[in-house]
């Protein structure tokens, strides 16, 4: 038999070939046209085809994959299908899940409940946030939103599941806060009401308003301004208007430049802008150029105010006319001064005749006199050394505290102090072990007086502790001289003052002599040698005083 076709057979298939092309036109034509389940990607070599099946495993990969729960239901509530994701989420295998009643994991979804959403008429966008329950009965917020699928087989529902187990979490957090917040609110309303109430009482009418700050700023003594953190001003009250005649606009163009006095001028800058880099309190004196001309002393005061993170928002300053203060403290040292040298000559007087008492040689001088004459002669030493004080501190405000300086050993210094003060305290033990010899420029007497002053304050607030330690140390290009005692100690507030004129260290237990210039002189004569003084100290632990001065080079 031959294997050839015959004409007949070949125009046959060629016909039903035709029909097939044709066929094949027609539903590519309705496949790009969308008139069938499928649709068509134009590519340069060939067409892709993808069919509802190719979508449906594309759809099903991304269901598996998600991170939120799906399920199918029938309408008793059956579950027909559900991803890895709710398996996990209910602690059950894939196969254990499906066939199970969805109200085994949520309550109250049973038939009766679907057939409820349904008749509602609101399936389309249900969200509702439930409850999952596990197999091991935990539990798990969920957000579960459903709505349904009218197949050929009747209708189902789709339910995704989002677990809100951190949203939860947060929002008990994010109550908690707001709980103390609003607390916070509460007790900051409740102290505001308070201040408020505080202020109305105190200033009757007055209310915390601008009007009411430019009232009360506007009428206080004291000149007022305000800067910012940049240091430049921005606002003056009337005072400072009234006091330089200056207008608002005279006075933002000259500020300080023409009101200062010229010697204090520049000090003052300095200082200020030293506040300004730092954040310090500003404080200093100088004079202001008052509308006639005429000077007067005002104290300088201005504070930095600062939110609650710390940051700067702007400074509040004042001027307090202090003119008048000044020339009352001026005629009160001018005359310390005059007393001091009135009262220098009897003094002197007085001592020289009871040294002539005491060395009568003529007749016996009876013993009980010899006493008196002794304790006299002492309290003269007291009062000498008072006026004496009293006469370098008129000095000192003068600004006449003058005296040569000269190369001077520190160990001599220290260990003549030593032996001085083994002689007028020999109740106590005055220590000093000698160091390096080192060598400071200074005058021999001036730093004696200071360095008696520190063991006189050694042993006078060392009633119990008998022990006074004298070091001398270099410390780079100085030299450190202290005076230790184991006595009461001083609080910060004490070390604070320490050094101001006419400051005493009273305890509630203990009562100095003295009018409280030692210290304060000592601080200027050590100044004057171009050095420091300062102290350490602790309640009830001693105290130890120290200057530092320049090595001689």
């Amino acid at each position: 038999m031959s294997n050839q076709k015959t004409n007949e057979q070949l125009t046959a298939e060629l016909k039903g070939l035709q029909v097939q092309l044709e066929e094949a036109n027609d539903t590519i034509e309705a496949i790009r046209k969308g008139m069938i389940d499928a649709f068509v990607v134009p590519g340069q070599e060939s067409h892709q085809l993808y069919t509802l099946k190719t979508a449906d495993k594309t759809y099903r990969v991304l269901i598996e994959k998600m991170g939120e729960g799906a399920v199918t239901l029938n309408k008793d509530g059956l579950i027909l299908y559900c991803n890895p994701r709710f398996a996990a989420m209910v602690d059950l295998s894939l196969n254990r899940v499906i066939g199970k009643q969805f109200d085994l994991f949520i309550h109250h979804y049973t038939t009766a409940k679907l057939k409820e959403i349904i008749n509602s008429g609101s399936l389309s966008d249900y969200k509702t946030e439930e409850i999952l329950i596990s197999s091991n009965l935990s539990s798990m917020p969920v957000l579960m939103s459903m709505t349904n699928l009218d197949l050929e087989e009747g209708t189902t529902f789709s339910i995704l599941l989002t677990d809100l187990t951190i949203q939860k979490e947060t929002q008990v957090v994010l109550r908690s806060k707001n709980e103390e917040l609003e607390e916070a609110r509460n007790q900051a309303l409740r102290l505001n009401n308070d201040l408020e109430d505080t202020v109305v009482e105190r200033t009757k009418d007055l209310s915390v308003s601008r009007e009411h700050f430019m009232l009360l700023a506007n009428n206080i003594p004291q000149i007022t301004w305000t800067n910012l953190p940049c240091g430049r001003f921005n606002f003056f009250n009337q005072r400072w208007y009234d006091y330089t005649g200056l207008s608002f606009d005279a006075t933002f163009e000259e500020s300080w430049n023409n009101i200062i006095h010229p010697d204090d001028l520049n000090a003052t800058l300095e200082k200020f802008n030293i506040c300004i880099q730092t954040g310090e309190v500003f404080e200093i004196e100088n004079r202001y150029k008052r509308n006639d001309g005429i000077y007067r002393w005002h104290l300088n005061r201005s504070m930095p105010f600062r939110n609650e993170n710390g940051e700067l928002l702007f400074w509040v300053g004042t001027a307090t006319d202090i003119d008048d203060q000044r020339k009352s403290i001026e005629k009160k040292d001018e005359f310390i001064g005059i007393a001091s040298h009135e009262l220098k000559t009897p003094l002197t007087s007085l001592k020289a005749y009871l040294q002539l008492i005491s060395n009568y040689r003529k007749e016996p001088v009876p013993a009980q006199v010899k006493t008196f004459i002794v304790k006299a002669e002492g309290s003269i030493s007291k009062l000498q050394t008072l006026v004496n004080d009293l006469l370098d501190m008129s000095k000192i405000q003068a600004g006449k505290l003058y005296f040569s300086q000269y190369p001077v050993s520190v160990n001599e210094l220290v260990a003549m102090c030593t032996e001085n003060a083994g002689y007028m305290f020999p109740d106590y033990n005055i220590i000093y072990k000698p160091g390096d010899d080192v060598k400071v420029n200074g005058n021999i007497e001036r730093l004696e007086q200071v360095l008696m002053n520190l063991i006189n304050n050694a042993v006078k607030y060392s009633p119990l502790h008998k022990d006074i330690m004298l070091s001398v140390t270099k410390e780079g290009k100085q030299v450190r001289i202290a005076v230790t005692d184991y006595g009461i100690g001083l609080s910060s507030g004490h070390k604070d003052k320490i050094f101001e004129r006419f400051y005493r260290v009273d305890d509630k237990n203990f009562m100095a002599s003295g009018l409280g210039m030692g210290l304060y002189i000592a601080m200027e004569i050590i100044k004057n040698h171009k050095g420091t003084i300062g102290v350490q100290s602790k309640i009830n632990k001693g105290s130890t005083f120290y200057i530092l001065l320049p090595l001689l080079t």
